[in-house]
């Protein structure tokens, strides 16, 4: 028998079964210990998940809740066509955009087109929200400035007629 290759079989068998026997002794508890772990992190982790869902659908009642309360009513201020009449000289359609000054039926389809159809809601955009519009429509509107479009908007949606011819006669184009 050839003891050169024998040897080296035996210490390695030897050395295998005293790491086994060592990593026993002192490692053996440290897999139940992950083990305890890892069922926790998941059990965690699924609480998360279901708190998760909860919020998801709490937060769509939310808003859903909001949408309702947040919706437009059809006639806060009543129009009064005659009044404005009376001011401008000509019949006064309620919500016409060309009322303010500087808009025309052009630039009033571009804010139709943004779901701005009202004075309201023209009275409630930012002048970065108007230029944003004049903007959607190329470079034929670059020469609009709608600075005062909103504060006109809400004068013709508050019926303050008066206050907003004179103003419009003072005004450039709407500037």
């Amino acid at each position: 028998m050839n003891w050169c290759i024998l040897i080296p079989l035996l210490v390695g068998a030897i050395c295998a079964l005293l790491g086994y026997l060592l990593g026993k002794l002192l490692g053996g508890s440290n897999h139940d210990d992950c083990n305890d772990r890892v069922a926790k992190l998941e059990a965690d982790l699924e609480a998360c998940r279901k708190a998760r869902l909860q919020l998801e659908s709490d937060l769509k009642l939310a808003q859903t809740a909001s949408a309702k309360v947040a919706a437009p009513a059809v006639a806060l201020l009543p129009f009064n066509a005659d009044a404005a009449k009376a001011v401008f000289g000509k019949k006064i359609k309620q919500d016409d955009l060309t009322v303010v000054e500087g808009i025309g039926p052009k630039i009033q389809e571009l804010f139709h087109n943004h779901d701005v159809k009202t004075w309201k809601a023209l009275s409630e955009c930012s002048v970065d929200k108007c230029q944003s519009v004049l903007d959607s429509g190329g470079e034929r509107f670059k020469v609009h400035t709608p600075r005062t479009w909103p504060d006109q908007a809400k004068m013709a949606y508050e019926g303050k007629w008066a206050e907003l011819l004179k103003w419009q006669d003072e005004l450039d184009g709407g500037k």
